[in-house]
Formats: C-alpha cells, structure tokens, sequence
C-alpha cells in the first residue's frame, strides 16, 4: 500500500500499548511528526506515565498535550445528551459514544494550531469507534487526513503487536504480554468491558468485570436518601449543595457505587453490522436519567413529552452511529433543549440495592393539579360529565367501522 504524504499526524494517545505501537508505527511507516493528545475525561487513571513514554519514543514536550476535559464532557456533551433520555436500543446510556466527539473535537483544534495536515486514532476495524472519530473529524475538518493503522498495517494479533513493541524498545506493562481478560474503555460517566471472555452471551460475567460498582447483592441494608435540584434540565446540585457538572457527577457516581446501581449486561447492534456484548457501568448516569424524567413528569407538557420520547430512540441512534455533528442532531437538539426551560425544582431519590426509587418531586413550574386529580370533592374543577362526549366522539371512528362490519379493528 502506497502511504500519503503526511507531514504531521496528531495521534489520540492513551500510553497503553495499542497507541504507544500505533505512536512508533507512525514515526517509522509515515515518518512524519508525531502530536500526541491525551483527554482527561475521568477515566480515573494517571496521566503522567502517558507522557513519560510519549517523551521516550521521540516525541517533543511541546508536542505533548494533556487537556482535563472532564468539565466540558459533561456539560457540554453528557448533559445535552440526558436532556433527552437517551437510550440506545432502550438500555445502553451511550457513555463511550458521547466521549468519541469530544475528543475528536479536541484533535481538530490542536491540529490547526499546530499546523498538522492529519490525525490517527486507535480504534479497530470492526467497531463503532472507527466511524464515530471519522465522522467527527470530517465534520469539523472536511479536507483532513485520516490515519487508521488498524485497517492498514499487518500487526493483527497481540504477539505481533508485542513484538513489534519489544523490536523498538517500547515498554511493556506485565500484564500486557498475555491476552487481557476482557478489553476495557472508561470516563466518567461510564466503564465499558467487552471481548474475550465476554464475547459468549450464555456466560455470566465474572464479578472482576464489574470494577465501578458493588454486587447489588453485596449493598447496604439501608436505603440511601438523596435529593437532586434541576434547573433548565440538567443537574445542578446534589442536598441543596450546588455542584459544577463534573463534580456533581462525580458524587453521584460515588453514590451508585455505594449501592450496586447502574449495571447492564447487553447484546446491542453495532453500526458496522454485528452484534457484540458489552458489560456496561454507568452508576451516577442511572441515577440521573431516572431522576430527570421524574423531574419531566410534573413539568412538561403531556404532548411534549410524548414528542419528545417518539424522537428519543432516533436521537440515540445519532449519537451511537456517530453523528454528533450532523445538522440532525442539532435539529433533535434545539427542539430537546427548547422543552427543557420548566424543567426545574427537586426530586427525591431512594438508592437501595441496585435500584433508584423515586420517592417524591416538586416544581415552582409543576403542571400537577391536587385540585384537578382530587378523589375528594374538586369544588368545580373538573365536570366529570364533559367526559361523556369526549369519548363518544374518539369513538366515532369504532362506531362506524363496527356499523361497516369491521369488528375488532379489522381494517
């Protein structure tokens, strides 16, 4: 295969052994520069030994860039996405695709500034992250070039990558040079595991896969209480104490923990066309959509909120197949966010055993009426006889294709 001129590549760069080969694959196949990129998205590992092999293999200080993004993850891309109750495929919490734009974002920036002519990522051929980057990449930047070693060099296997590694003097940690259990991606809103030992859908996980949460089984007797203040539909505060999006999320996360909250075993449908399992852990995330669309449920309009949840599963599919930024998306967006001003006030949570319970909500924008619901006396408000002929008339249509013959909704 014919390699591109490249003068300059900014590579998303982890430190692992996957990006320190693809890091020296770069320098040897394209000789070209080499910008390496590492987000602090709450992953919870250091950062410090990425940039001490990043400077090992050749790669110059001011090359070296290492954001904190943890912030503008969640308010940013976290938040706008549970405004909208986003599930893919009524279950998974979209945690690694939501980071995937992010940090491609993050990559176009630094490529302009420093003048490079292409960027690289570490994902494989037969996933979703492949297409989120590169999608995200030409969105932002339509004429750069894209390096994918994964679906050009001859490395397919774990010894070859070792031994590539060990030919140029890269380190490797132990653990490294047998096969990992399981493969591993994390921020902080969620930690997904997936592959090898998990690749049979019959099999139980093993509990060493579960590293962000307790056995429900193993969770405190006691009921934890919290209560969760919202204003414009994001999460402001956690018991009155106002907290910033990533260290509110931050707490809620330490909360799901605590109590084995926000697991999922699940076979979901990749873009690319294959079915994979995942072991999923999003312990604050479960908290916080629980509790927003109990917030949504005094505030918003029953026909909002039914338009919204008839575009959730499309917007969900936006996001997971990789199209943060596609006008479609910010479209959904403006309509999601446009419905969210009223979402306002308190809702209290009891945390129990791997479970979020709802026990109560108030907002100074509530649309509940005690005076309407009432089994008492409602003093006028609602005239139970006005039912009458709302339902005669939503039964016209049933009248008169049962007078036609048409019984038991034959069409």
């Amino acid at each position: 295969m014919t390699t591109p001129n490249v003068k300059k590549v900014v590579l998303a760069y982890s430190g692992g052994l996957d990006t320190s080969v693809i890091l020296k694959w770069l320098q040897t196949t394209y000789r070209c520069e080499v910008v390496t990129f590492t987000a602090d998205l709450g992953q919870g590992e250091e950062l410090g030994p990425a940039r001490d092999k990043a400077l090992m293999l050749g790669i110059k200080p001011e090359n070296i860039y290492m954001d904190d993004l943890r912030e503008t993850f969640v308010k940013d891309f976290v938040f706008p996405m549970f405004r909208a109750n986003a599930l893919y495929e009524g279950m998974y919490l979209l945690g690694t695709s939501i980071a995937r734009p992010l940090i491609a974002q993050r990559q176009i920036e630094i490529a302009e500034a420093v003048g490079a002519d292409a960027v690289s990522h570490g994902a494989t051929g037969k996933g979703n992250d492949q297409v989120r980057f590169e999608l995200s990449y030409y969105a932002l930047k339509p004429d750069i070039k894209i390096i994918a070693p994964w679906r050009e060099w001859d490395l397919t296997s774990r010894t070859k990558l070792i031994e590539f590694a060990e030919t140029h003097q890269i380190p490797i940690a132990k653990d490294k040079r047998g096969e990992a259990p399981f493969s591993v991606d994390a921020n902080l809103l969620h930690s997904s595991s997936e592959g090898k030992i998990l690749e049979e859908p019959w099999d139980a996980p093993d509990e060493m896969v579960w590293q962000r949460t307790i056995s429900p089984m193993d969770a405190p007797d006691t009921p934890t209480e919290i209560t969760i203040q919202f204003k414009g539909g994001d999460a402001v505060g956690i018991n009155g104490q106002a907290l910033s999006p990533a260290t509110l999320l931050t707490k809620l996360n330490e909360l799901g923990k605590a109590n084995g909250i926000g697991r999922l075993d699940l076979v979901e449908n990749r873009f690319v066309g294959m079915k994979s399992r995942g072991c999923y852990e999003t312990p604050g995330g479960t908290i916080l959509s629980v509790a927003h669309r109990a917030m949504e449920s005094i505030t918003l309009d029953r026909e909002a909120a039914h338009l919204k949840d008839s575009l959730m599963p499309r917007y969900a599919e936006i996001i997971y197949n990789g199209f943060w930024f596609a006008p479609e998306r910010h479209m959904l967006q403006a309509l999601i966010d446009a419905s969210q001003a009223s979402v306002e006030g308190d809702v209290r949570l009891k945390l129990y055993k791997g479970n979020t319970i709802v026990t109560g909500r108030r907002s100074p924008h509530s649309l509940y009426s005690m005076k309407h619901v009432t089994f008492e006396d409602d003093q006028g408000a609602y005239d139970q006889v006005d039912a009458q002929g709302f339902i005669k008339l939503n039964a016209l249509r049933l009248r008169l294709g049962a007078m036609a013959g048409r019984r038991g909704g034959a069409l």
